[in-house]
């Protein structure tokens, strides 16, 4: 699955990640993958496993994908015309 981190607690080693309309996903340090701990916004990939706690995010890995910002845009240069 893929989706965004709403919270991360430096202090606390986990964080939240956002579930849509549903209720949030945690996540701990010791389940991420490749990275120390999560900015909030970061875009990750995750399995998703259901406790008697709720929903816990395991094997967590920042996705390579940018954020949908700006995308497909494509600039081009205004020129003058002459209109006959």
């Amino acid at each position: 699955m893929q989706t965004v981190v709403k919270k991360w607690f430096r202090d606390k080693n986990s964080g939240f990640l956002d579930n849509g309309g549903g209720s949030d996903i945690l996540v701990r340090k010791e389940d991420l993958v490749g990275c120390a701990f999560l900015k909030v916004g970061a875009v990750v990939e995750f399995e998703c496993h259901v406790t008697k706690q709720g929903l816990i995010a395991k094997k967590v890995s920042l996705s390579h994908q940018k954020k949908f910002n700006n995308v497909n845009k494509t600039t081009k240069e205004f020129r003058f015309g002459v209109m006959t």
